[in-house]
């Protein structure tokens, strides 16, 4: 499960990380503390050879899809099976993307509550979640509306005292392979799809505030 995340890149450090082909940044960029469903995420996808930041809607509606109401259910795809359900397959093997992201939270019950963490590399660096993405097109035939999902697979020894299911993360040396700037074969796109290495996370409980959507400051993740 992934549910919420940061990015709290400034856009000249997301241009330089990610070695972006554009030197615009999106209108009204700024970095989050906590990004939810349904909410609007830089993205990064190859295009033309090169890679493009573009701002999609979490939460993958298909192209087939009658409308858009379905795509706050679709916010993660299970790794295991991104090949054979219908809602993933083409998009895995045509429109791989790359999340930007630098933390996670995830949710422990304790009790009756549930405590919030959050989740990063201990060297601080880099990373994005491997997602996937999709384009549909109103039948009114009004702008194209494009959406991602956030694939996972099973949780490290860091993450499953929280839950059973984490991101898959992608380091930058993985960018390349997972984007197809390179030939690649399934086989190697599916290698990727793989916990990253407990001793290379750290987690701490941080306040419920996180719950709420509509908090988004920097306070949200220090530790309690």
């Amino acid at each position: 499960m992934c549910g919420r995340f940061t990015n709290r890149y400034s856009w000249r450090e997301l241009y330089e990380l990610y070695m972006l082909s554009t030197g615009i940044p999106p209108s009204n960029f700024q970095p989050r503390y906590n990004i939810a469903p349904t909410q609007e995420v830089p993205v990064v996808r190859l295009k033309n050879g090169a890679r493009d930041l573009v701002m999609m809607k979490w939460g993958l509606v298909p192209s087939f899809a009658k409308d858009l109401t379905g795509g706050a259910k679709f916010i993660n795809a299970r790794a295991e099976t991104v090949t054979d359900k219908p809602m993933f397959k083409s998009a895995f093997l045509r429109r791989r993307c790359l999340v930007p992201a630098d933390g996670f939270y995830d949710w422990k019950k304790e009790g009756k509550a549930k405590q919030p963490y959050f989740i990063s590399l201990k060297d601080k660096a880099p990373f994005a979640f491997a997602g996937l993405w999709e384009w549909w097109r109103p039948r009114d035939g009004s702008k194209e509306v494009e959406t991602f999902t956030i694939i996972t697979t099973t949780a490290n020894a860091v993450l499953a005292p929280l839950h059973d299911r984490m991101p898959v993360i992608l380091t930058p040396e993985q960018w390349p392979v997972w984007l197809a700037e390179k030939p690649t074969s399934p086989g190697q796109l599916h290698a990727l799809l793989k916990p990253l290495a407990a001793d290379k996370l750290t987690a701490w409980p941080v306040s419920p505030a996180v719950n709420r959507p509509e908090n988004d400051e920097p306070g949200l993740v220090e530790a309690i």
